[in-house]
C-alpha cells in the first residue's frame, strides 16, 4: 500500500512540475520581421505590420516562438519585455508580461 502512494505522489508531482510556468526575457516582435526587432525598438515597424496582419512573436535567445494568445502581447508590441507562461513546441502561452 505503502509503495503505491509514494508511486501516486511522484506521478502527480512529476505532472504538477511539467505544468509550471517558465520565464524568458526578450522582445515583442512580429512575423514578418521577426529576429530584426530582437533588440527592442521598433515599435511604430512592429504596430504597424500587426495591423495590417502580421502576427506577433516572442524573440529570446535567438529564436522566434509564435505567441498562442497574442492579445495578452498587445500592449507591448517592439518592447523589451520579460514573459512568463508555458512553451510547447515552437509556440508560448503568455501567462503574464511586463515591460523590462
Amino acid at each position: 500500500m505503502k509503495k503505491i502512494f509514494f508511486l501516486v505522489l511522484v506521478i502527480v508531482a512529476l505532472f504538477a512540475m511539467s505544468a509550471m510556468a517558465a520565464e524568458w526575457k526578450g522582445a515583442i516582435s512580429e512575423s514578418g520581421c521577426g529576429l530584426k526587432h530582437a533588440d527592442g525598438g521598433g515599435e511604430k515597424c512592429v504596430t504597424a505590420c500587426v495591423k495590417k496582419g502580421a502576427a506577433p512573436v516572442f524573440v529570446t535567445d535567438g529564436k522566434v516562438i509564435k505567441i498562442a494568445n497574442a492579445d495578452k502581447v498587445m500592449d507591448h508590441l517592439g518592447k523589451k519585455v520579460k514573459v512568463t507562461g508555458k512553451l510547447e513546441g515552437d509556440t508560448v502561452t503568455v501567462e503574464s508580461i511586463a515591460a523590462e
